[in-house]
């Protein structure tokens, strides 16, 4: 069966290729730590995959849904890549606990380790190891210094490797070409020596009776040339005679029918040293008949020695079970006369092929999946089946890196036992265990789990379009997405990734009514998969294409509603199985309901954002001696809006710089900011001290018994003389800069939140900020960062504040910004309010 874009892999002779770089160091670090099979991952062209190069001990088609996978991925050797830190998983469940996904796509226990592979200090890729989790288990410290060994060959051979690539220049990074897009090649580990079978080429004329043999054949025979006469005779005194009839049907065989076929007898072997006992060695004669100028009756043809492979054979036919083996793919290779019987069916059907495929009783998927077990653990596992005529039949698969053994035999059925019940244990069983292993298809499962894990955390429309274009172009290799949606009638694009400049400029917002196959595979709402371009010119003859070779249109439905498209390319001829197919249209599925969500979230964030930016000042207030500016910033994260908020209000005793922060992020928070926001601006105007207004502000707080807390800062400050009254309630502490370019948090005591002791008091600080001095107020969402210190993300803050230049508030409100958190990381919503103190600034 030809593999598809097989020719991808080849190259011309003597090319340098990058797995040669790779064969070995995989090969050793699968022995020094112990393991049963290794693979190693490189970076693909784009950067946006990490794809399978080379594999060892593992088939190639067990592997197959992680030929290509996301860096972005929730995978071990994604994460490895990504930190460029070592992932060592002892078994199932700390692999579950870690990474659910991979668990639930691959639910064996088996042990795994992941190093990351760097070349001049860069990562390129990942070096996978695989460890049996329950016979004789590698020490954690065995396998990584075993890894660190193996990364270090790598390195060092991956760099020889760039080296050499041709057009190199010496300003390329010492990474450049360290990438891969073919399909992976495999690397046979090591097997056991056999022993080299003896082979000997003979000449019978079958008219006269001569016999003429190589030194093979006559050292076969026990007999040197000098004492060999040649003759039918003298081959029969070294055969015994029990075996006589079956050399002489030999010659009957020839004649007849003009070839021999394995006829099997013994000879006499002296070479054991045993001068009492007669010793004897299995041979066979295989053979056919020529004509030369001298006989027609020739038989030209070999003798071999048979002691190990024909005895064993014959060894495996006397017992009373069925044996067979499969090959490393779960393809049959060998299967007695008994597993013949009991499985109804005879050696030629089975060979080369895999059993599930051709006994219709075993194409269950959790029959194949035994297999995939017993590989990936490499424990014994066993199950029970019930033949079409209804007869138990009991299986036990041995496993090892090249192959499988099996063992079949007649079973009654244990109460309560039914076809598919397959346990593993790390020994043969008595009878045939019925304890239940989860039964899981890989391939599309994982595809399918980690979009739907993804699209999970998506939350608004731009969200979800990444997670498609971030998953679907790596996880199936395709080289472009465009994600259109359905408004008023006719498409949008939402997304692109991939395609030519202007390429779909002329796609924008065509009818529902459009000849075009995106369009189409939504009306219809069946995707459409098309693999060269004569297949989609034939079907759209004045469609403009892409560079592109293969396409799938894949429809958006969501709850029966049409959402849009979804179109992906490959420049290179794909072949969509029916596997795919499926799993593509599924994924769409998945996507149009997260894309139905979050159209829905963007429009009701819009108006509760709107709500929210309503509640701030629209502008600030011009200060004679301040340089005043604001941010706000809404999180990226969660549903709903927050209750941060920020002011500047003018005071019979100079100006107050007010921050403060509801709990929670919902529309009950927003609303409750404003009455707060409105109650302190009402306070502070009246001209009440800083101590009565935040004290009135947190007894209006718990009078609403809104069942929600508050924090805030509140400093009054004189522009005048630079003089300021400070209290904090429950509110991180405000950054100083000194003139000199210092900075630090101010520690002022304060009182508890607002709205938890309604006479709580709050003390208040007096400050005296010199001329040239920046004050900054701010909320949590600047500093926190989820699973670190509250105290690292001031300092952060801090320090940037103190090496930042003050002669423009706005850039520096926007270093501070940026210093603190990425904006599409940004958990939490963020005010900040920054006032610089400068007396001779009269604007």
């Amino acid at each position: 069966m030809p593999v598809p874009d097989a020719e991808q892999s080849r190259s011309a002779p003597g090319e340098a290729r990058i797995e040669d770089a790779l064969a070995d160091p995989v090969v050793a670090a699968v022995r020094d730590t112990g393991g049963y099979g290794g693979a190693v991952y490189l970076r693909s062209r784009d950067r946006r995959s990490l794809v399978l190069c080379v594999m060892s001990g593992v088939p190639r088609s067990l592997l197959k849904p992680w030929w290509r996978i996301p860096v972005s991925g929730a995978l071990p050797m994604c994460e490895a890549f990504r930190s460029g830190e070592t992932q060592y998983l002892p078994d199932d469940r700390a692999t579950m606990l870690r990474f659910p996904q991979f668990t639930a796509a691959l639910p064996y226990s088996f042990a795994h380790a992941y190093q990351p592979v760097r070349v001049g200090g860069e990562t390129v890729g990942v070096l996978a190891v695989l460890h049996s989790s329950t016979r004789d288990p590698a020490g954690e410290a065995e396998v990584r210094e075993g890894l660190r060994g193996a990364g270090r060959e790598m390195e060092e051979r991956l760099a020889g490797y760039a080296r050499g690539l041709p057009g190199r220049t010496d300003a390329d990074a010492v990474a450049y070409g360290i990438e891969y897009d073919d399909q992976p090649v495999s690397v046979r580990l090591p097997a056991p020596r056999a022993e080299a079978v003896s082979v000997g080429m003979v000449e019978w004329d079958l008219a006269g009776g001569r016999w003429t043999g190589d030194d093979d054949a006559l050292e076969l025979l026990g007999v040197s040339r000098e004492d060999f006469g040649g003759t039918l005779a003298a081959v029969e005194e070294r055969v015994s005679p029990d075996d006589l009839y079956e050399l002489r049907a030999a010659r009957r065989d020839a004649e007849e029918t003009g070839q021999v076929r394995g006829r099997h007898f013994r000879v006499l072997d002296e070479s054991q040293d045993d001068s009492e006992t007669v010793h004897y060695r299995p041979v066979e004669l295989w053979g056919h008949v020529v004509r030369t100028g001298t006989s027609d009756r020739l038989l030209v043809g070999a003798l071999v020695d048979v002691a190990g492979g024909v005895t064993a054979a014959e060894a495996a036919e006397r017992l009373p079970d069925g044996l067979f083996s499969l090959d490393q793919d779960g393809r049959v290779i060998y299967a007695n006369r008994r597993c013949q019987d009991l499985l109804g069916c005879d050696l030629e059907r089975l060979l080369g092929h895999h059993p599930w495929r051709v006994l219709t009783w075993l194409r269950d998927p959790a029959y194949e999946d035994r297999y995939r077990a017993a590989m990936l653990t490499q424990q014994p596992v066993s199950y029970l089946v019930r033949d079409p005529d209804g007869v138990w039949l009991g299986f036990v698969l041995y496993p090892g890196v090249h192959g499988l053994t099996g063992r079949v035999f007649r079973t009654a059925a244990p109460a309560g036992a039914e076809p598919g019940r397959p346990v593993t244990s790390s020994s043969e069983p008595s009878a045939p265990p019925t304890g239940l292993v989860t039964t899981a298809r890989a391939g599309a499962l994982y595809h399918v789990v980690q979009m739907a894990s993804v699209l999970t955390e998506s939350v608004t429309v731009r969200d979800v379009c990444r997670a498609v274009s971030e998953q679907l172009l790596p996880a199936f290799g395709a080289q472009e997405v465009a994600l259109y949606t359905v408004r008023d009638g006719r498409m949008y694009l939402l997304w692109e990734d991939g395609y030519p400049q202007h390429f779909l400029d002329p796609f924008e917002g065509v009818p529902l009514d459009a000849d075009l196959p995106g369009v189409h595979a939504l009306t219809a709402r069946l995707p459409l998969f098309f693999e060269s371009p004569d297949e989609l010119v034939g079907a759209y003859p004045r469609l403009a294409l892409d560079p592109m070779t293969s396409w799938a249109f894949l429809p958006l439905i969501a709850s029966g509603h049409a959402i849009g498209s979804c179109i992906l390319g490959w420049d290179a001829p794909h072949r969509f199985t029916a596997e795919e197919r499926s799993a593509l249209t599924a994924l769409a599925g998945l996507a149009a309901q997260a894309m139905e969500r979050a159209r829905l979230y963007d429009a009701e964030s819009a108006v509760a954002r709107g709500l929210q930016e309503g509640l701030l000042p629209h502008r600030l207030p011009v200060i004679d001696r301040l340089r005043i500016t604001a941010r706000y910033l809404p999180g990226t994260k969660g549903m709903d809006i927050g209750g941060d908020w920020y002011d500047v209000i003018r005071t019979g005793r100079g100006v107050a710089l007010v921050i403060g922060d509801v709990e929670g992020h919902s529309v009950g928070a927003a609303a409750v900011m404003g009455q707060l926001r409105s109650a302190v601006h009402a306070f502070a105007a009246s001209g009440r001290p800083p101590q009565e207004v935040i004290m009135h502000t947190n007894q209006l707080l718990a009078e609403l018994e809104t069942d929600v807390f508050a924090t805030c800062c509140y400093i009054e400050l004189d522009p005048a003389t630079g003089r300021a009254l400070a209290v904090r309630a429950g509110h991180p502490p405000p950054l100083l800069r000194h003139p000199d370019g210092s900075a630090e948090p101010l520690e002022l005591p304060g009182g508890v939140l607002l709205g938890v002791q309604p006479d709580a008091d709050y003390p208040v600080t007096e400050l005296t900020l010199e001329p040239g001095s920046v004050l900054a107020l701010y909320t949590d969402g600047l500093i926190e960062v989820p699973g670190s210190d509250i105290a690292i993300g001031i300092e952060t803050v801090r320090t940037c504040l103190a090496v930042s230049r003050t002669d423009s508030m706005e850039e520096l409100a926007d270093r501070m910004l940026g210093a603190a958190r990425r904006a599409e990381d940004r958990p939490d919503d963020v005010a900040l309010l920054l006032t610089a103190y400068d007396p001779a600034d009269t604007d």
